[in-house]
């Protein structure tokens, strides 16, 4: 595996080392070993897979403290703009944002730690999402920052007019009125 490095610090893309042949390709996609040596440690535990349809765009979710997620995510199927926003007070990235393309062509995967809300747009007719949690859900705890909120700046790399939202992301609220439970720590 291999480390390629962001416009923010703790967020990392992962990119495998694939082995291709005739009958296909190989990779290993998580090897805790591997990623405690590049990362450090993290123990996940619970996998997530949501599909979605071309113009769907979920986020920016986040859990509360206690209840917050660290994520490794990727895209299996399709491809996705994955987005990762600091939300932690103090950081010299606070508000800014990594966005990654994932595709099932490139295999890539993105690592974002605590402190972070995240959300994908789906980019193909079809796209399967899996990610990796540090910490297990929790509908309490359940967070969100409305996705199209001017502060953030964020290229979905669709339309506004065309995105597909959830009821519950539409009412979001706003980057300037969110008080975060986050703190930076060098």
């Amino acid at each position: 595996m291999e480390l390629i490095a962001t416009d923010i610090k703790d967020v990392v893309i992962i990119k495998p080392r694939i082995f291709n042949d005739s009958r296909g390709y190989f990779f290993e996609s998580y090897s805790k070993r591997t990623f405690d040596d590049l990362i450090g440690p993290v123990k996940f535990v619970q996998d997530n897979e949501s599909m979605s349809s071309k113009g769907v765009v979920r986020g920016l979710h986040f859990q509360y403290p206690p209840y917050a997620q660290s994520k490794l995510v990727r895209c299996v199927k399709g491809n996705v703009l994955d987005i990762a926003v600091d939300i932690r007070k103090g950081s010299p990235t606070f508000g800014k944002h990594v966005a990654v393309e994932l595709s099932e062509g490139n295999h890539y995967q993105m690592f974002i730690p605590q402190g972070f809300a995240h959300g994908f747009a789906v980019l193909s007719d079809v796209a399967i999402f899996q990610y990796k949690c540090d910490n297990f859900y929790s509908p309490e705890a359940d967070g969100g920052i409305y996705l199209l909120d001017d502060t953030l700046n964020i290229d979905w790399q669709i339309n506004p007019d065309e995105m597909i939202l959830s009821a519950k992301d539409m009412r979001s609220q706003k980057f300037e009125d969110f008080d975060s439970p986050f703190i930076y720590e060098p």
